[in-house]
């Protein structure tokens, strides 16, 4: 017997706008799944051939990459930080719109990029941060925070942070201006490789069934 799919969600700020989006493809988690004193990180849904993780949003790459799960959402900002060769990412779910960005306190003025060659920025994303920078003949000193970002400049860890922006009310809160975009993002479906090949048959349906639901977001 075939063992059931596992489909890795995201906590966090996607899943608001991915719990709809599973809905319209036809999945619906257990009622457990709603309960906020619930422990439980794996649930069944409608489907007796899939069963939902629900771990946090860097994890669900690795979780999909490593064949762990064979289906998941993310944002394209974990997609691209990560860069993993088995992950196949089809179809972009037009939820979860933010942006990469780099910001600095208020009232220091932007140094001229042509007259830098080293910075230090406090991120989660040292990858896509150093990309960035060594583009433009610039080397990056990356100190890794998981949270709490908009503290490094105060506190002198760092001039400059790389992090997430939807509203820039916390940056502005902590006094703190978006200076660059580096990426747009929004999350994106993502298949691990080997298993679209192996489960072509289950998968394929899948990933068909999401592209329906992005179509269909408006008139929902």
């Amino acid at each position: 017997m075939t063992r059931p799919l596992t489909f890795a969600i995201p906590k966090g700020r996607i899943l608001d706008e991915a719990l709809p989006m599973l809905a319209r493809a036809g999945i619906e988690p257990e009622a457990e799944f709603h309960d906020k004193k619930s422990r439980a990180l794996r649930f069944a849904t409608n489907r007796p051939d899939i069963s939902i993780i629900r771990v946090r949003a860097f994890d669900v790459a690795t979780f999909v990459a490593h064949g762990a799960a064979q289906i998941g959402i993310v944002g394209s900002d974990v997609v691209e930080e990560f860069d993993y060769s088995e992950l196949y990412a089809p179809v972009d779910l037009d939820i979860g719109h933010c942006r990469l960005s780099i910001a600095e306190p208020v009232g220091v003025s932007d140094e001229d990029e042509a007259a830098m060659s080293h910075v230090r920025v406090a991120t989660k994303y040292p990858y896509l941060t150093r990309r960035y920078y060594e583009a433009r003949g610039i080397q990056a000193e990356c100190v890794k925070l998981n949270g709490a970002m908009e503290l490094a400049p105060s506190l002198g860890l760092s001039r400059r942070i790389v992090d997430l922006v939807s509203s820039g009310a916390t940056l502005k809160a902590n006094g703190l201006v978006e200076t660059h975009v580096i990426m747009p993002v929004s999350a994106r479906l993502i298949v691990n490789r080997a298993a679209f090949k192996m489960r072509s048959a289950d998968l394929t349906p899948l990933v068909e069934a999401f592209r329906k639901a992005v179509g269909g977001k408006d008139a929902a």
